[in-house]
């Protein structure tokens, strides 16, 4: 696709972090969105909303930079959804009229729910039909089938990952010839999983009139130059001044240098706090989630594990399971970091630390969200050391060697309000280890497996012996086969008597010669 006017001419807009005071009404969006943002407790916009909705009210190009948790979702959203149900010239025939671009299964289900929420008393109207507003998610890990038969049903906005919504598309089932409205949601991310070049081509097979906007927490120089390829003289939006930390400064950060075979005790007296209310724990690899996951279930707390070696049924079950508050901790690695859009999650607790300061930032992102406090703690390895001071340095955080910290340092108890009674675990009595699905699996097959009859056929000379057939005559060495099978006064078969032949004595040298 042809590039765009070149964006040097953009404006930056910035503005400082306050209080919402607008409402939604009052920047002109239609009645059916506010009143089910309202039903909510949604009424007033955040200032990345507050600056965002005027410029993509009139259908401007734009490019939302904010930290994680500042309401980036309703700041497309909402435009998004005014714009393609108010537009007479266009009206919705059921082809998606809008397309928003995630990196992740999760966040495409946390904008879906969003956006299907707000979206919950809007009208399809057209010449022909006067149907409810249709929002779907196409994203990996699910059948193919039901997402093309909502397709061919007729959807107004499609919320996808790129890979399937690329699929989809090559497939010939999502038409996105119509779009009016194109978004691209968490862009550095999706420039962290290399899905950039899924993105260009997704972005060839729109329309160039459409409106672009781009949304992300950070701008690293690709995304900036993606910008540069497919958006007309966008506006930098930054809800923010430059100077301002990229971390929340309503959350409290804590660093421990931990050892490796305490993190778990540490954790399980972090998890007794005062105060303490959902909870995710974070780690890099699948292995230790699901390890970590695994130890503080037995050690008596609510706990789920979302990591990329469960399968999305189950992801999807552990994520719901924590927004009802059915468990109050989470363990994930980082591919859960975008995609979960609490706004009550209290502490953050980093087992391992992340690979870059921009993960960091994401992860403890998921607390202190909309305006309320939040407490992040990192616990560092001798051997996590200069990676953390790498994060240290580029964040601000003045913290670049930890205190050595144990579970039983009073420091840990002080600082972080746990109280002096608590101790690794909080079950009333341990249970004792259950088998492994595999391992039940394995002993229930065994145990209904009948058991085999052990036969025994003797052989001559390298032949099968057999037993005598019916008519009672010794076969022959060359009639070898299976013993035959009597049958009892009872019916039940027993094996048939053998009757072992003689063999006829060589004759003695002096009778041969006779």
């Amino acid at each position: 696709m042809t590039a765009q006017t070149d964006t040097t001419a953009q404006t930056d807009t910035t503005a400082p972090v306050e209080a919402p005071k607008t409402s939604f009404a009052d920047l002109g969006v239609r009645d059916e969105i506010v009143r089910a943002l309202a039903e909510t407790g949604k009424e007033h916009a955040f200032a990345i909303q507050e600056l965002t909705l005027p410029l993509a009210l009139a259908g401007d190009d734009l490019i939302g930079q904010a930290r994680t948790g500042m309401g980036k979702t309703l700041a497309f959203g909402v435009p998004l959804l005014h714009r393609i149900s108010s537009d007479q010239g266009r009206p919705l025939n059921g082809t998606p009229r809008a397309l928003i671009v995630v990196p992740t299964r999760e966040l495409c289900l946390q904008v879906y729910s969003d956006l299907e929420i707000a979206s919950k008393y809007l009208r399809a109207v057209s010449e022909d039909s006067d149907r409810k507003f249709v929002v779907t998610s196409i994203y990996g890990g699910r059948p193919y089938e039901p997402q093309i038969e909502a397709l061919q049903k007729g959807v107004d906005v499609v919320v996808g990952t790129p890979g399937r919504l690329l699929d989809l598309a090559q497939q010939g089932h999502l038409q996105l010839g119509s779009l009016s409205v194109l978004v691209l949601d968490e862009a550095d991310e999706m420039l962290d999983l290399g899905f950039l070049p899924d993105i260009e081509r997704i972005l060839r097979l729109t329309p160039d009139d459409r409106q672009s906007m781009l949304f992300s927490a950070t701008m690293p120089g690709p995304i900036i130059t993606l910008a540069r390829t497919f958006m007309n003289q966008p506006t930098h939006i930054r809800a923010e001044s430059a100077q301002s930390s990229q971390t929340h400064d309503t959350t409290e950060q804590f660093a421990y240098r931990a050892h490796a075979l305490d993190k778990v005790e540490m954790v399980a007296r972090i998890l007794q706090a005062e105060g303490r209310g959902a909870t995710m724990i974070f780690t890099r690899t699948k292995r230790t989630a699901q390890k970590v996951a695994d130890e503080l279930g037995e050690r008596g707390f609510k706990v789920g594990a979302v990591h990329g070696d469960l399968g999305q049924i189950a992801r999807e079950k552990a994520l719901k399971a924590f927004r009802t508050g059915e468990v109050d901790v989470l363990v994930a690695t980082d591919v859960a970091a975008r995609g979960i859009d609490i706004d009550d999650i209290t502490h953050v607790i980093n087992y391992q630390i992340p690979e870059d300061e921009q993960s960091y930032v994401h992860r403890i992102g998921r607390t202190g969200r909309a305006g309320k406090t939040g407490i992040a703690v990192t616990l560092v390895d001798w051997d996590e050391l200069p990676r953390w001071t790498m994060i240290d340095k580029a964040l601000g955080l003045n913290n670049p060697d930890p205190v050595e910290t144990y579970s039983s340092s009073d420091h840990l108890y002080t600082e972080l309000n746990i109280p002096t009674e608590a101790t690794g675990s909080i079950a009333t009595a341990r249970k004792p280890k259950t088998r492994t699905e595999g391992e039940r699996v394995e002993r229930t097959e065994r145990a209904e497996r009948p058991a085999r009859t052990r036969s025994r056929r003797r052989t001559r000379g390298g032949q099968a012996a057999t037993g005598h057939p019916e008519n009672g005559d010794a076969a022959t060495p060359s009639e070898s086969g299976p013993e035959p099978q009597a049958e009892s006064e009872g019916g039940e078969a027993t094996p048939a008597k053998r009757r072992r032949r003689r063999r006829p004595r060589k004759a003695s040298a002096p009778a041969a010669a006779e």
